[in-house]
């Protein structure tokens, strides 16, 4: 019995390795198919799938304007505690106060790119970015504050 069991196992071990030679054959012997991307050589003209998740990011416009409100659905959201809103109240000239954020911290060293926190935010103020480069010596580089300094809420943003 013992020695059925061993022939059966190396007749499957050796199946299984032919049909992995038989499909690296045939990429080695169709040369039209290039499915090995050559990085870093290719950065210039590397594409990225869309679904690809990176870093998260706020954009801003030209008049260094975001969609924030500083609701912090995507802090809840966040499974991991990466994103901090430190919020503050702007006085409007009528005298109301409006709830505006402050800073907005991201802590890429902490973030698994699962991108809740996209998919959490009501107004699409945060979205995911392409970039994949991100390794530093310093840790520290890794916190960043995704609202631009002197940047306001865009007008119309609620």
């Amino acid at each position: 019995m013992f020695l059925k069991d061993y022939i059966t196992d190396v007749y499957r071990a050796t199946k299984s390795l032919l049909t992995g030679m038989k499909l690296t054959g045939y990429y080695f012997t169709h040369h039209k198919e290039i499915i090995t991307e050559q990085y870093p050589d290719n950065r210039t003209t590397l594409k990225l799938a869309d679904r690809f998740k990176g870093e998260v990011w706020m954009p801003h416009d030209e008049n260094n304007e975001h969609a924030c409100t500083g609701c912090s659905s995507c802090e809840i959201a966040c499974p991991n505690g990466t994103i901090k809103i430190i919020s503050k109240f702007d006085v409007s000239p009528e005298g109301k106060r409006k709830k505006a954020i402050d800073q907005f911290v991201y802590r890429l060293d902490m973030c698994t790119m699962c991108g809740l926190c996209v998919e959490a935010c009501p107004t699409d103020a945060i979205k995911m970015r392409n970039t994949f480069e991100l390794s530093v010596f310093d840790r520290n580089n890794l916190i960043k504050r995704l609202n631009e300094p002197g940047s306001k809420i865009r007008e119309g943003v609620e």
